[in-house]
């Protein structure tokens, strides 16, 4: 089992990061030759992966929580905790940043230079003559066909102020934990999923029209792919998110966490405020912008 080494608890060997491994290998592996269409078994090669995952987290959770009611934990944990959520939340910062970039450079430089202007070499008129840069745009060839966009004042704004009431329901739940004010904190921690539920619900809803009605999808050239990567790993986050909400609403109505020790609670919080954030860089520069 576990041994104690200067007053910081050190876990014994675990299984759980190589099974979270082969989860996320398997996933993506899956996901990659799916979008390719390599072979027909790839779509369930992918759910295997999402269920290997889901299996590591509550069976990797669940040990952690556990230990943490037996008072495993003291103060020295409960920096190295806080810290390795800190570098966790600049890797998503840095993997969304990716994505911004790649939209960036396609609209700033790319689409430039493919119409002409700041090379000084007219190589356009050469590879793409009647290319115009004009954004959004489906690229040269007009990859996918024509679409249209989705306007940014109608969904996207309505899933922006549930994403920052979202935001405010955990704060205020916070606060009541502080406190020790049970029943407030259960509440609000209720309402916070079912704004980050409502906000799945329409983002889904809106995938549904933009493929059915807009012609919008993935295929539609760099406008295309980078609005559904950068939406459809956030609509991922904000799932993530709700499950980790509603496993801290079940702890907190099980009596777990204190005013001065609830750590696990803050993870969470820290980890909803970050996609609240990434959500406004999402609805200004794809949508609005």
């Amino acid at each position: 089992m576990a041994q104690a080494s200067g007053g910081y608890y050190v876990p014994h060997g675990t299984k759980w990061p190589i099974v979270g491994s082969i989860g996320l290998t398997t996933a993506v592996v899956g996901a990659a030759n799916m979008l390719n269409g390599t072979f027909s078994s790839a779509q369930a090669m992918m759910f295997v992966g999402f269920a290997i995952i889901v299996f590591m987290m509550v069976g990797w959770f669940g040990q952690v929580i556990r230990e943490s009611e037996a008072g495993t934990y003291g103060h020295q944990e409960d920096i190295s905790f806080r810290m390795g959520m800190m570098w966790f939340i600049l890797s998503e910062v840095m993997f969304f940043a990716a994505f911004f970039g790649a939209l960036f450079y396609a609209r700033m430089f790319a689409l430039p230079w493919l119409g002409g202007e700041g090379t000084g070499l007219s190589t356009h008129d050469t590879l793409w003559p009647s290319f115009e840069n004009i954004w959004p745009t489906n690229g040269p060839a007009h990859i996918g066909g024509p679409f249209e966009t989705i306007p940014a004042f109608d969904i996207p704004l309505v899933n922006t102020l549930l994403l920052l009431t979202s935001g405010v329901t955990i704060t205020l739940a916070h606060h009541a934990l502080r406190k020790n004010q049970r029943t407030p904190l259960v509440w609000w921690l209720i309402a916070t999923v079912a704004l980050g539920a409502t906000f799945m619900y329409f983002q889904v809803y809106e995938y549904i029209h933009a493929y059915s009605d807009l012609n919008l999808t993935l295929g539609s050239g760099i406008y295309g792919s980078t609005f559904f990567m950068l939406t459809g790993f956030h609509g991922m986050h904000v799932t993530v998110g709700a499950i980790m909400l509603m496993v801290i609403t079940y702890r907190c109505m099980k009596g777990h966490f204190t005013p001065e020790h609830h750590f696990g609670f803050e993870a969470v919080a820290w980890y909803w405020h970050f996609v609240d954030v990434v959500w406004l860089g999402l609805f200004v520069f794809v949508y609005v912008v």
